[in-house]
């Protein structure tokens, strides 16, 4: 960018709820501004990207969150998102999250509760669809569990693996992936308490713990991680709403500090971000602090780069809010906004 105190931020929206498509933004790494640069409509509902920095070009990839299921990659070298080729099927609707795992991008597919795996070109767009793992199973909340749901995919820390979080079966899949065909192979599945409907997962930086976020209850789930085996284990559950709160309350996104002392997670319902301090031996979290995330129905929360600032995607507020974390308490201060009509998801890179 020519200025080494600017970023860049990428945000995913809603287009069938108004949302812009991918909006593509600088940041100001000293007050955490972000100035849009450009935007592309050229996918339907791109409600999480992933960004790739590791080719030729810088490359994003977006989910198309519809029912027939697609991922698209976007060359993102200039002001604005370039669409590379047209969108790729993923073969399973409603996907909802995905992530890049060496030469392949990862969807998790929410309306049919699998993930898929697409091989990444030389140019950096998508190929045909290569692997597909389908869970199976339900939960005891009806509404909501009367099949899998797989929320959220993404390797773990050694590359060894892929994790995938079924909010549907109240579990954590964990599956091998070739480099060289992109099939995935089941490994094991680690069961969590019944009815938590668990979201998203994010690991320490010591890579041998892992804390995985439930929606369906307001809890954090604790859990050691073996990169060897390829073994979630859970630990123990903490809340990340204070006691004696109205709610409903429904956990959305989880994000770890850098340095492995604070955890911070978005939950909606409240519209609230709560703050969580980790024990030295990262085996225990406990919630310190709950404040407003400055809008309504915060469905991501994304850190700089900096580590910094912590970013807000209020979805049905329409807005991304940006917070001065302290770092000796790790409380965020609420420091601006951008407006962002139907805002589901920021990435930075």
């Amino acid at each position: 960018m020519g200025d080494t105190r600017r970023t860049r931020a990428f945000i995913g929206s809603f287009t069938s709820a108004g949302g812009r498509g991918v909006l593509a933004a600088e940041v100001d790494q000293d007050t955490g501004a972000l100035s849009v640069t450009g935007a592309s409509d050229a996918v339907a509902d791109p409600s999480f990207l992933a960004l790739a920095l590791d080719g030729p070009r810088d490359v994003l990839y977006a989910v198309s969150e519809t029912d027939a299921g697609a991922a698209a990659a976007f060359d993102v070298t200039g002001p604005a998102p370039r669409l590379l080729g047209a969108p790729v099927p993923v073969g399973a609707s409603g996907p909802t999250h995905l992530a890049v795992a060496g030469g392949h991008v990862l969807t998790a597919n929410y309306g049919s509760g699998s993930v898929t795996s697409l091989p990444r070109t030389a140019d950096g767009s998508l190929g045909a669809a290569t692997g597909l793992v389908r869970h199976e199973g339900s939960g005891p909340v009806t509404d909501r569990q009367a099949a899998p749901h797989a929320h959220q995919v993404l390797p773990d820390p050694s590359g060894r693996w892929v994790l995938a979080v079924d909010l549907g079966t109240d579990s954590v899949a964990v599956s091998a992936l070739d480099p060289a065909t992109g099939a995935l192979r089941p490994h094991g599945a680690t069961p969590l308490r019944p009815g938590t409907g668990p979201r998203h997962l994010a690991f320490h930086p010591d890579g041998r713990h892992a804390y995985v976020l439930n929606e369906l209850e307001p809890t954090l789930t604790v859990c050691r991680w073996d990169a060897q085996d390829g073994v979630l284990e859970p630990l123990g559950e903490t809340p990340v709403v204070p006691e004696g709160g109205v709610g409903p309350s429904y956990p959305s996104e989880v994000v770890v500090d850098p340095g492995g002392r604070f955890l911070w997670a978005a939950v909606r319902g409240d519209d609230t971000l709560a703050v969580l301090a980790l024990y030295e031996t990262g085996e225990n979290a406990r919630l310190v602090a709950s404040v407003p995330c400055g809008g309504h129905w915060p469905r991501d929360l994304a850190l700089a780069p900096s580590g910094h600032h912590l970013y807000a995607a209020n979805e049905r507020s329409g807005d991304v809010t940006w917070f001065t974390l302290d770092p000796e308490t790790g409380l965020p201060t609420r420091t601006g906004s951008l407006p962002a009509p139907a805002a589901s998801c920021v990435v930075f890179g």
